[in-house]
């Protein structure tokens, strides 16, 4: 279960484009893992796309699907499935989970899988908005929300996910010091080596994926820095 030490993930969108040479920067940039994930207009042939273009470097290479309809399974290490906790829409939670696994009829590599509960707190955000996520949480109910993850329902990774915005420390340390055995995720606006290291302070493992757009995958470097 090497997943469980890593503690620095660069996050790759299969609807972004990446300038050349920057597959090459990530790669050596000493992240532990690749993701690939995206929320929206992500396919089976962009998937495959960005998969080809990393697949000889020797990272291993996680898929999150935003969906049922474009999974890869051939070539990736593990597959991470997202379930929305503060959603108001149950299909987020557990229903597009049942209509894949219904739509694989038994053919799921399960030593793969590894759920994960999201907590969305930004509004807006594609995956707030098309997932109806509740946002205007406070440190308290995210801790609660992260304890009933963790201990109720046992998922291996509790993700806080601000999703293209740095979002607010105080609330990744209340959902640190609920956390009994789940591995804490936290992703959104790390841009700098700073912000890596804030939120490095709370999380097991922070995920940077905007930024390698925004700014080039040269900011990559001082985030995995600032954690390792």
């Amino acid at each position: 279960m090497k997943w469980k030490d890593w503690v620095h993930v660069t996050k790759l969108d299969p609807d972004k484009q990446l300038k050349p040479g920057d597959i090459d920067a990530i790669a050596t940039s000493g992240t532990d893992a690749l993701m690939l994930s995206g929320t929206l207009n992500v396919t089976k042939e962009n998937l495959l796309s960005l998969q080809k273009q990393i697949a000889r470097y020797d990272l291993p290479l996680v898929m999150e699907p935003a969906g049922p309809e474009a999974v890869l399974l051939d070539g990736i290490e593990y597959v991470f499935v997202p379930s929305v906790l503060n959603t108001t829409d149950v299909q987020w939670i557990v229903g597009k989970h049942r209509y894949w696994v219904q739509q694989q009829d038994g053919n799921i590599p399960w030593d793969k899988v590894v759920p994960e509960a999201y907590i969305v707190l930004n509004p807006n955000s594609s995956v707030g908005r098309v997932t109806k996520a509740i946002c205007d949480l406070k440190p308290e109910e995210v801790a609660a929300y992260t304890a009933v993850a963790d201990r109720y329902f046992h998922f291996p990774i509790v993700y806080i996910e601000y999703s293209g915005t740095y979002g607010d420390p105080a609330v990744v340390k209340a959902a640190a010091e609920a956390i009994d055995e789940a591995i804490l995720y936290y992703g959104g606006g790390i841009n700098s080596a700073q912000k890596a290291s804030e939120m490095g302070k709370y999380a097991d493992t922070i995920v940077v994926g905007n930024a390698v757009y925004d700014q080039g995958a040269s900011v990559l470097k001082d985030t995995v820095d600032a954690v390792q």
